[in-house]
């Protein structure tokens, strides 16, 4: 249909204008009246104006620039021409044909019909294009197109039999990539942009941006960690991100979500402090320890050796497992690099702190034998605090390794004889608790029994006294007794021949009178009365009674 002719258009006129518009001849120079947010105007000398799709331009226009177009089609809704800056035209002959087949250019024509196999289209000759070019994808689409002016290729051509095959899908991908390119250009990293979620994927979400793609990889979703990007996104929801990198020698854009939120790291040094308790969740384990989350984008490491002060922990697993509330302090914060130290044993509290006070040299303790190594065994004192008694505590025999007297995991007593709480070290001994002829000794008698014994050696008004077999106590003599001694032999008598006459006399004393005539020297029996008993050092002293 032409449009109504005014006072001042002559018939003429409006064939003119009908006859630009439809038989496509060559470029025009247009001028950019207008320029929105998706199209650029421009006054092409016709009563109507063209437009251009802002994306085709890789440099900014504004009004009064000049352009050279050419007129693809006319929009049916608004009625203005669909403009293009390639040259487009429809041939008129076979010669034109030709040329265009031989140039690979662009050509325009019209689907006239839909047949098997493809559709028909009117290119100023009847041409076949089939199915798989017609840049449709079923067979819906192709119907849509009849009618409609495309853009495409020839792709064959014979002349003599009038068989002419065109391509639509060739001339979009084209156009497409080229678009794509001006949008590459037009992105720049750091940049705020929005996009619509084509798709998702495991590990991510595809985000149309305008004709080209950007990756939204699972972790810039959210500074919550996110399992699964269908938790938090759909197909066809608009977002918002920013732009980290663009590579565009592999075409790859990087996307981030999280990136326009304030870092959660930002608050850390005001909200958390070290020596602080704290209450989080696993989120990561790892063999040298495990990730525990406080609050979406701050984590703290648990390392192996704060998880426990008693077990020797092999792996994180063997304690804790994914989603657990953990109750932690706060060992180290290093607000730069966004890094946490946390300790799990440390919030049980340490055992140490109080172990000087409970186990003091002298304590007897009892607890199950933990290690067993060459040069001794451990004992658990309690959780977290282990003592070691050395080879040579073990037993008053001689023996060759630790496992000759006790077993792993046998329960046990034993002494402290020294604690040390800075290297968390206690030395213990089971020999100490091992009774001996002395202590029965000392058990049996009191202070001022008379007993029997024998002089081992005389050194002035002091000596030794054998009270029993491996029995000794320290003498005391008074300065006539010890005057008594006079050349009798100093040091250890031969006391083999005495072994009898001790066996006698030990316990039923030296008989009456022969004491104070025989004068003293080693290897006599005498009375002695104890005047000290010590069992805590072992200590026994007499004088003659």
């Amino acid at each position: 249909m032409f449009p109504l002719m005014s006072d001042s258009e002559t018939f003429s006129d409006i064939l003119k204008q009908y006859e630009h518009a439809h038989s496509v001849k060559g470029q025009l120079e247009g001028t950019v009246v207008s320029v929105s947010d998706e199209f650029v105007f421009v006054d092409i000398g016709y009563k109507t104006e063209g437009t251009l799709p802002v994306s085709s331009f890789t440099k900014p226009v504004n009004p009064g620039d000049k352009l050279q177009v050419s007129i693809a089609g006319r929009d049916p809704e608004g009625g203005f021409y669909l403009l293009s800056r390639t040259r487009v035209q429809m041939p008129t002959d076979w010669s034109a044909l030709e040329r265009a087949f031989a140039d690979k250019a662009t050509i325009m024509g019209t689907v006239t019909g839909v047949i098997k196999g493809g559709v028909t289209v009117d290119v100023g000759v009847r041409a076949f294009m089939p199915a798989s070019r017609t840049g449709t994808k079923d067979p819906a689409e192709m119907e849509k197109l009849v009618g409609s002016e495309i853009r495409c290729r020839i792709t064959k051509l014979d002349v003599a039999d009038e068989d002419l095959v065109v391509d639509r899908r060739a001339v979009l991908e084209e156009e497409a990539r080229a678009s794509q390119g001006r949008r590459y250009e037009e992105l720049q990293e750091g940049a705020t942009v929005h996009g619509t979620v084509r798709s998702l994927a495991d590990y991510g979400a595809f985000v149309d941006l305008g004709g080209v793609d950007g990756l939204l990889h699972v972790g810039e979703i959210s500074w919550t960690r996110v399992n699964n990007p269908a938790d938090v996104l759909a197909v066809g929801q608009e977002i918002e991100a920013k732009v980290l990198k663009i590579d565009g020698d592999k075409r790859r854009i990087s996307l981030s979500m999280k990136q326009l939120q304030p870092h959660p790291w930002d608050a850390v040094p005001e909200k958390y402090k070290t020596g602080e308790r704290v209450r989080g969740t696993v989120s990561r384990l790892a063999d040298f320890g495990a990730f525990i989350e406080l609050e979406p984008g701050v984590e703290g490491l648990i390392h192996i050796s704060e998880m426990s002060w008693a077990k020797k922990v092999r792996k994180p697993g063997d304690l804790l497992k994914l989603g657990d509330s953990v109750e932690a302090v706060i060992l180290n914060i290093n607000p730069t690099e966004k890094r946490m130290g946390l300790g799990l044993k440390q919030a049980l509290g340490d055992p140490w702190k109080d172990a000087a006070e409970r186990f003091a040299a002298g304590t007897v303790i009892e607890g199950p034998v933990t290690s067993l190594q060459k040069f001794g065994a451990f004992i658990q004192l309690t959780e977290g605090v282990e003592g070691m008694v050395h080879v040579s505590e073990l037993s008053d025999k001689h023996i060759n390794h630790p496992q000759d007297v006790v077993k792993f995991g046998q329960t046990v007593q034993a002494m402290v004889l020294a604690i040390d709480p800075e290297k968390r070290q206690i030395k213990l001994s089971m020999k100490q608790l091992i009774p001996t002829g002395l202590d029965e000794y000392i058990a049996e008698h009191k202070v001022g029994d008379v007993v029997s014994g024998r002089v081992l050696d005389v050194k002035g008004d002091r000596g030794r006294a054998e009270l029993g077999e491996g029995i000794q106590a320290d003498a005391n003599f008074t300065p006539k007794q010890a005057a008594q001694e006079g050349g009798a032999p100093s040091g250890k008598a031969d006391l083999s021949s005495l072994s009898s006459m001790l066996q006698s006399k030990w316990k039923s004393g030296p008989s009456a009178g022969s004491a104070k005539t025989e004068e003293l020297r080693s290897g006599q029996i005498r009375s002695f009365k104890i005047t000290k008993l010590d069992p805590e050092a072992k200590k026994i002293e007499v004088e003659l009674a």
